[in-house]
């Protein structure tokens, strides 16, 4: 009887791979079960698993140049040590670290959450935590050591809980939440400091680049509407109207001096009454020829705005 192949197990819930246009930043992807390599039940030979310490350093390896690495999270947990060798090869790790947990973040894939320099959790997910198991064989005093080891391996591992809340979580609190094993909504977990905000919420980041963006925003919109070339169109207008009524009060100004010329008047006293409208006829010709002169700065000014000149 021929023996059946061994699979290899983890390889669907893990991915870790670079994002193309940003050469600087790797996304994690652990979804499913975190396990360590297994063993072929009838040959003895090792499995190697996609979701081991090892395989994960192997990987991480492979880019020395990350400065932000994206860690996505559905997993229900899995083995306890694996999965703290992986958080603390992302905690030691100097890149930007940003934790999104997509479903679930679950007993040891809760643990791996904590490395993350900021945790987001939308308002539909949850984090579980609990207490470690072990299997244990033997007498009445093994089985009772068993029992005290397994006492302080789980209070080494509430250290990285505790570290992400700070102020937030108290030892015995979170104590209590893993006697009991207990599902956190994504809100109870940001008010516990498990997470840093809701992914329906903006980050502070985010906030002060808003206004730019949607400048940006509006300049482009604009463009695609035609409204850039209406304003451009405007503001020559405005120049032209500026230019129109400089020339205006420049005629208006040299048909008055000209008229106090003929007169004897300063541009002051030039003014029109009833004993200048009384003039003699060659006065009245001159006064014409100043009006011509000003009509035709308006003919002027009329092309301007018309944008025939």
């Amino acid at each position: 009887m021929s023996r059946p192949k061994a699979p290899k197990v983890g390889a669907r819930g893990w991915e870790l791979r670079q994002e193309a246009g940003r050469p600087g930043v790797i996304q994690l992807y652990i979804y499913g079960y975190v396990e360590g390599d297994g063993y072929d039940f009838w040959t003895g030979e090792r499995i190697e698993s996609d979701t081991s310490a090892e395989h994960f350093r192997e990987e991480l390896a492979k880019y020395p140049n990350a400065e932000e690495i994206e860690i996505y999270i559905n997993s229900m947990g899995g083995d306890v040590v694996e999965g703290t060798a992986i958080y603390n090869q992302l905690k030691r790790h100097p890149a930007k670290k940003t934790v999104y947990v997509d479903g679930f973040a679950a007993s040891i894939a809760s643990v791996i959450a904590m490395a993350g320099d900021e945790v987001i959790m939308p308002a539909n997910t949850l984090m579980m935590v609990h207490n470690m198991t072990w299997g244990v064989y033997g007498n009445p005093a093994q089985l009772r050591k068993a029992a005290e080891d397994l006492d302080v391996i789980n209070g080494t591992g509430r250290e990285a809980y505790l570290l992400k809340a700070g102020d937030k979580l108290t030892r015995e609190r979170l104590t209590e939440m893993m006697d009991t094993e207990t599902w956190l909504p994504a809100r109870e977990c940001v008010e516990l400091g498990l997470a840093d905000r809701l992914a329906e919420e903006k980050s502070k980041e985010d906030g002060e680049a808003a206004p730019q963006q949607r400048g940006s925003a509006l300049r482009l919109a604009a463009c695609a509407m035609g409204f850039d070339r209406l304003a451009a169109r405007a503001r020559e207008a405005e120049a032209r109207a500026a230019r129109a009524e400089a020339a205006l009060q420049e005629a208006e100004k040299q048909a008055a001096e000209s008229a106090g010329e003929k007169t004897g008047e300063s541009p002051e006293q030039t003014a029109k009454t009833p004993e200048t409208a009384q003039s003699g006829a060659e006065d009245g010709k001159e006064e014409d020829g100043g009006n011509a002169g000003a009509g035709e700065a308006r003919m002027s000014i009329m092309e301007a705005l018309c944008g025939l000149k």
